[in-house]
């Protein structure tokens, strides 16, 4: 399994982005697509997720109502739309992808990372 994460870039305080990771090759019918972000300073972070085949989606309280997360599920797409940007959510965004149809805030839990993507917020 291949994961490709796009959408990053540099945007200014309370701005919007929207990221997307597509995974390739095959899959359990069964998984969760998750997103992480880390700063240099800082452990990489669990944001949410969404599963497969059901939908079930859940994110951190510290982001909701200003992130979502969604899905496509005939392209095995998932995407990290983020509203009301601060300069603290500047990070490395990274998607992963977990064998498991239960969305687990656990790193261990994630088999496939893509490459991260830099989100740059300004003030």
């Amino acid at each position: 399994v291949q994961l490709q994460a796009s959408g990053g870039g540099l945007v200014q305080a309370g701005g919007s982005l929207r990221l997307s990771c597509a995974a390739s090759g095959r899959t359990s019918s069964s998984y969760t697509m998750g997103w992480f972000r880390q700063t240099p300073s800082s452990e990489r972070e669990f944001l949410g997720g969404i599963s497969w085949p059901y939908g079930k989606e859940f994110v951190i309280e510290s982001v909701k109502g200003r992130f979502t997360i969604s899905r496509d599920n005939g392209k095995k797409t998932v995407y990290l739309q983020m509203n009301s940007l601060k300069p603290e959510d500047t990070a490395v965004y990274f998607c992963a992808l977990s064998l498991s149809g239960t969305v687990y805030s656990d790193r261990s839990r994630y088999r496939y990372w893509g490459q991260g993507t830099q989100v740059t917020v300004s003030s």
